[in-house]
């Protein structure tokens, strides 16, 4: 991991499915996000595993980093993340093997614990791995050792082909303290969704740093934070914009899963005081406004955190505006500092 004086900026997509839309378009989407991405000049590109949400199209996380990758040349693609308890560690290993070995150096496998989904779909998926996420530093240990050199296969007879002595980073994300410790113990990078938890940001990122341990992967703490941004033009068409994730953020708690609504002139007589209550607290870390408004904001959050590394989400419904969203976000990364 590389620093200088400019902070760097990633991108974190949900694959978004825009109502009456498809899936097909948002990937086409999706592609050409990552493809202004590279040229705007972000870190990243990573998307995250979702299952049954009619809104997001990210299920198959691994064959979308790779329509991703295929589509672009020079920035890191990944995941943003594989919810390892979801698969058996020798199938991720040979996908991201699969992935590095066709994108070689490029390739970030970040991993998570939860289900990326609700209970029911949760134990479909898990059928013969477990109920929950319990298990995850096992899961990871088993991860980790398919990508050891071919001297030391799993259990002396497992071998992930490919994956076999390749160098996938991979990183740990969280929105609690559970990942942050795990990370600290094995010195890896580790990235916090302060997008669905902020009151846990500070919390984590300190356990995180205070009992980080240099690995071979890391010598010293790595945190990127994760955070909501809405940028356009004008701080009233920003406030706008980001009503669709408000209320995709309204439907959720509602218990109505979607596709992201188009946005609204305002939420007022959508919600009700409490609801309002709620979105305001779980989007308290969010930054929505103009070019200046998003600068300021952002910068805040380098200084607050101390991160090394921000990575941003946009739920945004029409895609020019996500576009212009991202690289007004871009134009502000190159002038933040850390």
């Amino acid at each position: 991991m590389t620093q200088s004086n400019t902070l760097p900026i990633s991108v974190l997509d949900l694959a978004s499915i825009t109502q009456g839309s498809s899936a097909a378009l948002s990937f086409r989407h999706t592609l050409d996000l990552a493809q202004r991405a590279e040229q705007w000049g972000y870190r990243r590109f990573w998307l995250a595993e979702h299952h049954g949400m009619p809104g997001i199209a990210s299920s198959a996380t691994s064959v979308l980093i790779g329509h991703v990758a295929g589509g672009t040349s020079t920035i890191r693609v990944g995941s943003g993340g594989i919810m390892l308890p979801n698969h058996a560690p020798l199938v991720i290993a040979e996908q991201f093997g699969t992935l590095e070995s066709l994108y070689p150096g490029r390739i970030d496998l970040g991993l998570g614990r939860a289900p990326g989904s609700d209970q029911a779909v949760s134990r479909v998926l898990r059928r013969g791995l477990g109920a929950g996420g319990e298990d995850f530093p096992e899961l990871l240990a088993e991860l980790r050792a398919y990508f050891q050199p071919e001297a030391a296969p799993v259990n002396g007879i497992v071998r992930a082909v490919p994956g076999e002595g390749l160098n996938v980073p991979i990183w740990l994300l969280g929105s609690s303290g559970f990942s942050a410790e795990l990370a600290a113990r094995l010195g890896l990078p580790f990235s916090f969704a302060s997008h669905f938890a902020p009151d846990y940001l500070m919390p984590a990122l300190e356990l995180y740093r205070s009992n980080f341990k240099p690995s071979a992967a890391l010598d010293k703490p790595y945190a990127m934070v994760g955070v909501s941004v809405t940028a356009a033009d004008t701080e009233q068409e920003a406030r706008r914009l980001a009503t669709s994730q408000q209320q995709a953020f309204l439907n959720m708690i509602r218990g109505r899963f979607g596709q992201l609504p188009p946005p609204v002139d305002s939420m007022d007589g959508l919600w009700t005081p409490y609801e309002e209550a709620a979105l305001n607290r779980q989007f308290g870390f969010a930054i929505v406004g103009d070019k200046e408004q998003v600068r300021a904001r952002l910068q805040g959050v380098i200084e607050s955190t101390g991160a090394d590394e921000l990575i941003v989400a946009s739920q945004i419904y029409d895609h020019d505006a996500r576009l212009r969203s991202y690289e007004i976000i871009a134009e502000v990364g190159r002038e933040l500092q850390r």
